[in-house]
């Protein structure tokens, strides 16, 4: 979905590296726990709800490594790789799970300052353009946004569809999650893709990136070497992983589709 460019007028800056971690800490477990998700944590701090930065956590996890995401995998999970067709390179991950899907992207974010919600107000100007319906509500995440964005039928008709688009800031980046199908409008269907998010890890480079530029994703090592899904996936420190639902390490991996 074309609801986050990059805005050409502004220029890279030179940002510093990220401090190492003094010590890496495992995140706690949970995706209610009630702390503000846009907090990175200092070193030696125990984050209390992610997303965590890749220095909160002390492995991977059971999670599947996608570049600049460690994705939580679940029983049941389908994986699909968004690519462009043009420059071959991997610019989202949707995950879907009993009817709902959950599309993730990271970006680039200012060292200093947030910016999510100057994003949310130029997604809700640009459903609001298309003649959709957007609210700016509080939620699991923060502020996030309730979509009704104009779409066609399977019939041909005019049609809605309903979206979540939720975000968490970073230290030096943003994720921004959406969720749809029966997670956008039905609060028990979403929760375990609110898990899935709320325990992704953003593998953040040390490099000077402009704000707002896409994160790398790569295929996982598991699809790149033609493996079973998930073989790659290493387990981490007891309590790294949600109580609910549970990610259980020795569970065959997800699915992994490419759309192109």
């Amino acid at each position: 979905m074309g609801l986050f460019r990059r805005n050409a007028s502004q220029k890279a800056t030179d940002e510093a590296r990220e401090p190492a971690a003094a010590e890496a800490v495992a995140p706690a477990t949970g995706a209610d726990a009630a702390t503000d998700p846009g907090t990175d944590g200092a070193a030696g701090e125990r984050p209390e709800r992610g997303p965590f930065d890749s220095t909160q956590v002390t492995g991977m996890g059971p999670r599947v490594d996608l570049g600049a995401v460690w994705l939580p995998v679940l029983p049941g999970l389908e994986l699909r790789m968004e690519v462009d067709k043009k420059t071959q390179k991997v610019t989202g991950v949707s995950a879907t799970l009993n009817g709902s899907g959950l599309q993730v992207q990271a970006f680039a974010a200012p060292r200093t300052e947030g910016i999510w919600d100057e994003v949310r107000a130029e997604i809700g100007s640009s459903i609001t353009r298309q003649g959709g319906t957007v609210d700016d509500v509080p939620g699991t995440f923060g502020r996030e946004l309730i979509a009704r964005i104009p779409a066609t039928g399977p019939d041909g008709k005019p049609a809605v569809r309903p979206a979540r688009f939720v975000g968490v800031d970073g230290p030096r980046w943003f994720l921004r999650g959406v969720l749809s199908g029966r997670a956008a409008v039905d609060p028990e269907a979403a929760k375990q893709l609110e898990s899935v998010f709320a325990n992704v890890v953003v593998v953040r480079d040390g490099n000077p990136r402009p704000p707002r530029d896409l994160l790398t994703l790569t295929l996982p090592k598991s699809a790149r070497q033609g493996d079973a899904p998930g073989e790659d996936t290493t387990a981490g420190p007891e309590g790294a992983a949600p109580q609910t639902p549970s990610f259980d390490p020795l569970t065959r991996g997800p699915e992994i589709t490419e759309i192109r």
